[in-house]
């Protein structure tokens, strides 16, 4: 696949993609907000595991 075959797909992407709308947009939102709240639950839950493991912070 060469440079110019890879630009004449990103343009004939591009003009078929439409703009989201507000609700699917912020529905995109809140799973990413949940996904970060997540992980950053589970990597908090991990370092106090760990710290509780080793005696001490």
């Amino acid at each position: 696949m060469g440079l110019g075959s890879f630009f004449q797909s990103a343009a004939r992407l591009m003009r078929t993609i439409a703009r989201p709308d507000w609700k699917t947009y912020s529905l995109s939102v809140k799973i990413v907000f949940i996904g970060v709240g997540l992980l950053g639950a589970i990597g908090f839950m991990i370092r106090l595991i760990s710290a509780t493991i080793q005696g001490g912070v």
